[in-house]
C-alpha cells in the first residue's frame, strides 16, 4: 500500500463514510491486511456521477468497500461464484455479490475471512 493511496483512502473515509460506520471500514481494512497481505488497496476511479471507492486487487479488482447512509457494503466482484455457507451474500447480479453491515455486530470476522479467501483464490486462477 502506498502512502499516496493511503492518504487518499483516509480522506475518502473522513469525507464519505458516516462517523458511526468508520469502525466497520477500519475492521474490514484490517481484516483484508491480515487475511490477504498481498492484496493491494487503492482508490477505484470515479466519475462526475459516482465518487471513487476503496478497491482491493491482486491481478484485478476483487473487492470494493462502499458506504451508504444505511451502512457499509463489501462487494465481491465474483461473489456469485462463492460457496456461501454463512448466507450473508446479497445482490441480484450474475457476477458480483456483497455483504452489508450496519454496525460492528454485523461484522462477522469468520464469514468475511471465508469470503476474502475465496476472492483471492478465484483471482489467482
Amino acid at each position: 500500500m502506498t502512502t499516496m493511496s493511503k492518504v487518499t483512502i483516509e480522506e475518502f473515509i473522513s469525507s464519505k463514510v458516516l462517523p458511526e460506520y468508520r469502525p466497520i471500514v477500519a475492521a474490514i481494512r484490517e481484516l483484508i491486511k491480515e487475511v490477504a497481505p498481498d492484496v493491494r488497496e487503492e482508490m477505484r476511479g470515479g466519475t462526475e456521477a459516482y465518487y471513487s471507492v476503496p478497491a482491493y486487487r491482486l491481478n484485478r479488482i476483487i473487492m470494493v468497500i462502499s458506504p451508504t447512509k444505511q451502512g457499509i457494503t463489501l462487494a465481491f466482484d465474483r461473489g456469485a461464484s462463492f460457496e456461501d455457507k454463512y448466507g450473508l451474500l446479497e445482490g441480484a447480479g450474475k457476477r458480483a455479490k456483497n455483504v452489508r453491515m450496519r454496525s460492528m455486530d454485523d461484522f462477522n470476522k469468520e464469514a468475511l475471512t471465508y469470503y476474502i479467501k475465496q476472492a483471492v483464490a478465484m483471482d489467482k486462477k
